[in-house]
């Protein structure tokens, strides 16, 4: 299903629904960043994803990473809370989101990485790396905020 994401555009559709969602950063031991390129609209993305109601948060960011990646986690430590109303997300089928997202950081714990109908892409990508991948500028900011290693989580 298509994915369009507007940030503080007066003409995006207005939002009909909040879905809390919980992202991770993953590295692999040479501190390169775990990130797939999304089927929806071809950016490269966290692994993440929408939270079920019989689940925590860092468990849908552990479950997220292995139905994106094949990828087993454990969750090591927060990057902040993202929740810019100016974010909009709108899908094909009609609806349109705000996203209360809290972004984790976590290391592989097993598991081997497999692209998943959600992804066309995965790569551990190198810091220095990553400004060039065309990417939305709110998972850039989870990105900034995790390499600038905050001593607080961002709350935002």
């Amino acid at each position: 299903m298509a994915r369009t994401e507007c940030y503080g555009d007066p003409s995006a559709p207005k939002p009909n629904s909040m879905v809390v969602a919980a992202s991770a950063v993953v590295t692999d031991n040479h501190g390169h960043i775990l990130l797939h390129r999304r089927r929806d609209n071809d950016l490269w993305a966290l692994p993440g994803g929408g939270m079920d109601l019989t689940d925590s948060l860092p468990g849908t960011a552990v479950h997220e990473v292995k139905e994106e990646t094949g990828l087993d986690v454990e969750i090591t430590g927060m990057v902040g809370t993202y929740t810019d109303p100016k974010h909009i997300i709108a899908y094909a089928d009609g609806e349109v989101r705000r996203q209360f997202n809290v972004c984790f950081t976590a290391r592989i714990s097993g598991g081997r990485l497999a692209i998943s109908d959600e992804s066309t892409e995965l790569r551990f990508v190198p810091p220095d790396e990553i400004g060039q991948l065309p990417m939305h500028h709110t998972q850039q900011l989870r990105l900034q905020h995790f390499l600038e290693h905050r001593e607080k989580p961002y709350l935002g």
